[in-house]
């Protein structure tokens, strides 16, 4: 038994295991197909928060924190029970109001939404976020 366990091939063991799956295929899907109008907020061209930039992608910050807040919720999205209460109160609810804040990434955005509209999203460029 002990013969087999050495003469097993690695790759063959890999292969078996199944792919780890994703609802979104990345970040920017999760942004512009769920974030975007999950969190609606009415932004104002005004200079106040809260801020958003439809080129969200143009901020490091912001692709980490959006990056986090994606692959937080494709976990979470598992548990039935609790899954999205956690991900709203620990992670958008933490996230979000760093990166629209008056000293966040965002803070010279100029977006402008109308009450109930969903954040406004701009493409990246191609191949930016491959998935």
């Amino acid at each position: 038994m002990a013969e087999e366990a050495w003469d097993a091939d690695p790759t063959e063991e890999q292969a078996t295991e199944p792919e780890p799956t994703t609802y979104y295929r990345n970040v920017d899907e999760f942004v512009r197909e769920f974030l975007a109008s999950a969190y609606r907020r009415t932004l104002s061209d005004r200079g106040t928060p809260p801020f958003w930039d439809p080129e969200w992608w143009r901020h490091e910050e912001a692709i980490m924190r959006l990056e986090a807040l994606w692959r937080a919720w494709e976990q979470l999205r598992l548990d039935p029970a609790l899954g999205m209460s956690v991900w709203w109160r620990d992670h958008a609810d933490h996230h979000m109001p760093a990166l629209m804040a008056d000293t966040g990434p965002f803070r010279y955005a100029k977006a402008k939404t109308n009450p109930g509209e969903p954040l406004p999203c701009t493409a990246p460029p191609a191949g930016m976020f491959p998935g």
